[in-house]
């Protein structure tokens, strides 16, 4: 039997950091199963620096990253998504397109490290606890056994994904 490769959307409000982050993170680690993208409902003119900074310390590709609008994935040239992640609380809570062929959705819902104020060193430590939170999710994911679950069991899994988080020490704990 021929491996499906699965298409993931991640779904922010500005796509300039969370989202982009876990489009590079999954496209580099589930490389030849995954292609993952990014947009957001009202994107930025550009991705934010600091997730560029990030990925590039991590030794993650962010060639071709930018921010895009979700209506690039709604229409019907665009990629048949197997998955639609919402990374951002107000991006869950908008009306979003319909999405060709019906893909699994789930909430993973990520402090904004965009919106922390104060020093670089507070922006960067929010930027740095963003992408554990999103590694340590994307990890789990990759590890489902994707062909053997049924609807349910796989909405069931995305939503405890999703409520995940990875403490500053690195350590995973679930929050039902």
């Amino acid at each position: 039997m021929e491996n499906k490769v699965f298409n993931v959307l991640f779904l922010c409000t500005a796509n300039t950091a969370r989202s982009i982050m876990a489009e590079a993170i999954l496209n580099q680690a589930g490389k030849g199963r995954f292609v993952a993208y990014s947009a957001g409902s009202q994107p930025a003119a550009a991705v934010n620096p600091h997730a560029i900074a990030y990925l590039e310390r991590h030794n993650i590709s962010t060639r071709n990253l930018r921010s895009k609008d979700w209506a690039e994935f709604a229409g019907p040239d665009a990629p048949k998504m197997d998955f639609v992640l919402t990374v951002c609380d107000k991006a869950a809570g908008e009306v979003c397109p319909v999405w060709p062929g019906q893909p699994m959705t789930a909430h993973w819902g990520v402090d904004d490290p965009a919106a922390v104020e104060g020093s670089e060193e507070k922006k960067i430590r929010a930027f740095a606890d963003a992408y554990m939170v999103l590694n340590r999710r994307i990890a789990i994911f990759l590890s489902l056994p994707l062909e053997k679950l049924d609807q349910i069991s796989l909405r069931k899994e995305l939503t405890s994904i999703g409520n995940i988080k990875t403490s500053k020490t690195g350590e995973t704990r679930a929050i039902f």
